[in-house]
């Protein structure tokens, strides 16, 4: 018996845009709640914008960030975090 290596799903990018609306800004959130969900993340320096983080580490966020057309991988350090928001995506059914 041997073992065949399963391709890493948890790692992939997201395979659709995000949502099209920008939640509410929170008052306290933590980006490891939101680990493989659509995530708006405010900075310190204003910048905001849609991510979907798949690793949380001392000094690092890594993940996919939306720059409009398609995801590409981007990593934050949490320092720079002001708030994220992980709202729930309504479904169709």
């Amino acid at each position: 018996m041997f073992f065949i290596p399963q391709p890493q799903v948890y790692m992939r990018q997201p395979q659709s845009p995000p949502p099209a609306f920008i939640p509410p800004k929170p008052e306290v959130s933590y980006v490891v709640d939101c680990l493989y969900e659509y995530t708006y993340v405010w900075l310190l320096n204003g910048d905001n914008f849609w991510f979907y983080p798949t690793r949380v580490e001392y000094g690092e966020v890594s993940g996919y960030r939306w720059n409009g057309v398609f995801w590409m991988f981007y990593g934050i350090d949490p320092r720079i975090i002001d708030v994220v928001a992980c709202p729930p995506i309504p479904t169709l059914y």
